[in-house]
């Protein structure tokens, strides 16, 4: 039996850069069921080849479905909840929990990965999705007689967030103002209560976030020695159960002690 993984998401793409590592180690094990929140069409268009702005959301979750298959993912379960893109904070809040949890009772899912307070780029639809699917984590939990074993916020320490911007000065690489708006955001490094591995599987990674061919414009720039190390590591918050012991071990999978 595989173990049961749900993400919740406010637009293609966002899983793969969070969890993607983890799909392409053991995506044949897992049972996974994706929710965004929508279908990203307000967002950039790389190449005017591959889509307009009429047809970018059609376009945007097609990559997703390529994006999966890269990763190995079997038999994906996939909902586009199609809120609209850059607009999750202005929908009344119980038009986004409910359906959110609605899903997530349904898969049964042992863990539940999302955004925590930060977005990891202070995003609106980041931070407003996160919150909604915290709350409905824990209705669905309410619901359910099974799972729902651990919440799990995607996160950034901050000292890695450092070494990368160091390596980006280093190359001379201009991304901008790392203070400037949708830059990565950090978080304490104590906070980091789960870190995985997946340098083995980077590649694999930067495949499938290449997939997402209407994004990918920025990443293809980076340099490799930097995309490695950026893409290598997958690190998160554990927002429930409540963390007894802050300076307790780093979890290396988000299925540590859980039953398959």
């Amino acid at each position: 039996m595989p173990y049961r993984l749900a993400s919740v998401f406010a637009h293609p793409d966002d899983d793969t850069f969070g969890v993607g590592g983890i799909l392409a180690r053991n995506g044949a094990d897992i049972d996974y069921t994706l929710i965004v929140a929508t279908s990203g069409e307000a967002g950039m268009i790389s190449d005017p080849a591959l889509a307009t702005q009429e047809n970018l959301a059609q376009v945007r979750e097609a990559e997703e479905g390529e994006a999966l298959r890269e990763l190995g993912v079997q038999n994906p379960t996939v909902h586009f909840l199609r809120f609209p893109d850059g607009g999750l904070i202005d929908v009344p809040r119980e038009e986004l929990v409910e359906p959110l949890a609605a899903l997530l009772t349904e898969a049964r899912p042992q863990v539940v990965v999302t955004f925590g307070p930060e977005g990891i780029t202070r995003h609106d639809d980041h931070i407003t999705i996160g919150q909604a699917a915290t709350e409905a984590f824990h209705d669905a939990r309410d619901r359910a007689k099974e799972g729902f074993e651990h919440l799990f916020y995607n996160a950034i320490p901050q000292s890695e967030l450092d070494r990368f911007w160091e390596a980006v000065r280093a190359e001379g690489f201009d991304m901008g103002d790392p203070e400037g708006p949708f830059m990565p955001r950090g978080v304490p490094d104590h906070t980091i209560t789960a870190r995985f591995d997946g340098r083995d599987v980077w590649e694999t990674k930067l495949r499938a976030l290449l997939a997402h061919r209407t994004q990918a414009g920025e990443l293809t720039a980076i340099p490799p020695e930097i995309q490695r190390e950026f893409l290598g590591f997958e690190t998160f918050v554990q927002a429930w159960p409540p963390v007894s012991d802050p300076h307790g071990p780093t979890l290396e999978s988000l299925f540590d002690g859980l039953e398959p």
